[in-house]
């Protein structure tokens, strides 16, 4: 059988590495296709995938005459591949180069406020699946699973944290990571996280994040030296392995507020958005906590860690959330080669 995936952001390769490495052992073959965006690049070669990328507009302007562009894109490689199959996490290009072409589209999506790519996409599509705490109905499309896209890629069965990778950056004492975005994607819009309006109101945040541990930033832009200053480079793949030895994680990323949280990390989203799936982490398992207000935050960072058993009772919180999920893997397979024409 021939799968093409469609990468549209850096998280998806993530998703999709243990899946496609299950269906290539079975004898499919695949094609990867990409957006540049961030780093999926460098993600996908860290992996040993050959892909195809396309262009990725950040602004709206560009998005929407992307759109065109991108299809056209797509369909000349599809047509080239001949898949019997298309899967992305919510590609309305390759849900609308699938109708063409008469293929199926399967979507594996968790991002609610993502309406207007859903929009886009769901006429086209053939299923979309979504996890059980997804608070959307999107119709007889839809079929809902009880696990996390996270544990395919961070679950104990596919991730083992390796300590000596601290070492390679010198990271021999407890810290920090703070997350900032650039809040561009299409599913932002009126999106707000910390909000800083000048650089020296996040010098005098870090400052208070501080007096807990050392403050590491990973941001997607890096307009302000204060930013520069504490941002660390490194390798894509060793990325896990830093948040997964955290003491925290406090940001504006919501995919890195859940992996930290299924990592066993204590994490705090501070956004004025909602997901469903960090909605259950919060509510079920009490491993994250997503707060609209930055000063509410450190108020949280500093009831936290007057808790010396802080880290200990993280991870026995993750080790149960854990037993009650699915494994995403096995699922993802069984879905595509069973859906397949």
């Amino acid at each position: 059988m021939r799968i093409l995936i469609d990468i549209s952001h850096p998280k998806d390769v993530n998703v999709f590495k243990n899946v496609i490495l299950a269906l290539q052992a079975n004898g499919h073959e695949i094609k990867i296709t990409a957006r540049d965006k961030e780093n999926t690049k460098k993600i996908l070669e860290g992996y040993g995938f050959e892909y195809e990328v396309g262009h990725y507009h950040k602004k709206l302007v560009g998005k929407a005459f992307g759109i065109i562009s991108n299809d056209i894109w797509l369909y000349k490689i599809a047509k080239r591949f001949k898949p019997n199959i298309f899967i992305s996490q919510g590609s309305p290009y390759s849900a609308h180069v699938s109708k063409m072409l008469r293929k199926p589209h399967i979507a594996f999506i968790d991002t609610e406020i993502a309406s207007l790519a859903t929009k886009l996409m769901l006429p086209f599509t053939d299923k979309i699946f979504t996890p059980s705490c997804f608070y959307l109905d999107l119709g007889t499309k839809q079929l809902r699973f009880n696990s996390y896209y996270e544990l395919a890629y961070l679950s104990p069965k596919y991730f083992v944290p390796k300590k000596e990778i601290l070492e390679k950056y010198g990271l021999d004492h407890d810290y920090i990571i703070m997350r900032l975005s650039n809040l561009s994607s299409h599913h932002d819009l009126n999106s707000r996280g910390f909000d800083f309006k000048n650089e020296k109101e996040l010098i005098n945040y870090i400052h208070q994040i501080e007096k807990y541990a050392r403050v590491i930033i990973f941001s997607e832009t890096i307009h302000w030296q204060t930013i520069k200053d504490y941002q660390m480079k490194i390798d894509p793949k060793d990325m896990h392995n830093i948040l997964s030895f955290a003491k925290l994680y406090i940001g504006e990323g919501a995919s890195m507020a859940s992996e930290a949280a299924i990592l066993g990390v204590t994490s705090i989203y501070v956004s004025n958005t909602k997901r469903g799936y960090l909605d259950e982490l919060e509510k079920k398992y009490d491993l994250v906590y997503t707060i609209t207000d930055r000063e509410k935050a450190l108020e949280k960072i500093k009831y936290l860690f007057q808790d010396k058993y802080l880290s200990e009772k993280w991870k026995k919180k993750k080790d149960e959330m854990i037993k009650d999920k699915i494994d995403p893997v096995d699922f993802m397979v069984e879905i595509i080669e069973t859906n397949s024409k």
